[in-house]
């Protein structure tokens, strides 16, 4: 498997990855997928904002993606990053997720970010929570039914990992 920064071509593939999230998955919030032109400028934002969006390409297929942005646009925020990673279902438990999130989490830190925040959909998404924990994520805190989906109350569960010098310096 290659972890790599996403390209042009690789949108019909995330964009297939992300809809099926969408329209059977509480990890996302989102209801109706977006298409192709709109997740090609999310893409962009981050990517012209020095954050990563990354693939996983294993023997020429995507098989998931993951992204890192600062958590808000506020200049308070500027060392502080949210990750999100979706992983194609039919390989979800086979090291996709945590390889993504291994490598934004490098990318972040080179970059000067000092925590990583994951906001993870639905309180029963043990893989995410388990896959972040596995990472040095802590759980910070539960949003309990602040979401509504498929006819049910959804959770958020927060999780957060200190990366490089975290609160322990101040950045130059």
């Amino acid at each position: 498997m290659i972890i790599r920064d996403a390209a042009a071509g690789d949108l019909p593939a995330i964009t297939a990855i992300y809809a099926h999230h969408v329209l059977h998955g509480t990890g996302t919030f989102e209801e109706a997928p977006p298409g192709e032109a709109e997740i090609a400028a999310r893409v962009r934002k981050v990517q012209e904002a020095g954050c990563a969006w990354l693939v996983a390409e294993n023997e020429g297929e995507i098989v998931g993606y993951g992204y890192f942005a600062q958590i808000r646009d506020r200049s308070a925020y500027r060392f502080t990053a949210e990750d999100s990673i979706y992983v194609r279902d039919d390989v979800r438990g086979m090291g996709v997720g945590k390889a993504l999130v291994q490598e934004l989490l490098n990318r972040a830190t080179e970059r000067g970010f000092r925590q990583m925040i994951a906001v993870i959909g639905d309180s029963d998404n043990v893989g995410s929570i388990g896959l972040h924990a596995s990472l040095g994520f802590r759980n910070v805190g539960v949003m309990k039914a602040v979401g509504l989906k498929f006819g049910q109350w959804v959770d958020v569960v927060t999780m957060q990992r200190p990366l490089g010098e975290a609160e322990r310096t101040l950045p130059n």
